[in-house]
């Protein structure tokens, strides 16, 4: 059996949930590999991040979201509402602002001391939810899905634009 791993890379925009369409990247990842018959695992390694496959919908709002992300936005919106006060959540506690405030990269965690920064529990809860991951056949050397199921990474974080990663393996022969 063989295994292929590939990174790569993508940045969020802050301000509200950022989908991104890495169906690409995954189908050139499994070409890339070589491999003709196994799976393909794709994963976010953030906390605030999954990785989820879908419908693509061809009809955008005002904003260029797609309909099913607006929908989507708007039922986590009502299980788990966005995080605008220090006491909508317990999370982040007094003892995570020490911690946050010791490490090497506080500032781009807490901006001039900011604590506002990392007011993303919301952002946790829905990453939970949805997960970290998805497993995809792979037949004959191709992604082995629908033509209209395409695999979104989202990043939930709305605090500020991220660059994130995204690891993709693909396992078989």
């Amino acid at each position: 059996m063989a295994v292929y791993k590939e990174e790569i890379k993508v940045q969020s925009h802050g301000g509200k949930p950022t989908y991104i369409n890495i169906t690409p990247q995954v189908r050139g990842a499994i070409e890339n590999s070589g491999i003709q018959n196994g799976t393909c695992t794709v994963i976010s390694p953030h906390t605030t991040c999954s990785v989820f496959f879908e419908e693509f919908v061809h009809d955008f709002n005002e904003d260029g979201d797609e309909f099913l992300q607006t929908d989507l936005n708007k039922v986590l919106e009502k299980i788990i509402p966005d995080q605008a006060s220090a006491d909508v959540y317990n999370y982040p506690g007094e003892e995570h602002y020490k911690a946050v405030k010791s490490w090497p990269d506080a500032a781009s965690y807490l901006p001039g001391g900011d604590r506002t920064a990392l007011w993303n529990c919301d952002a946790h809860l829905k990453a939970t939810i949805l997960g970290s991951s998805q497993v995809f056949d792979v037949d004959n050397g191709q992604l082995g899905v629908g033509t209209t199921g395409y695999i979104y990474f989202v990043d939930f974080d709305r605090t500020r634009p991220r660059a994130r990663r995204c690891k993709i393996i693909v396992m078989g022969e």
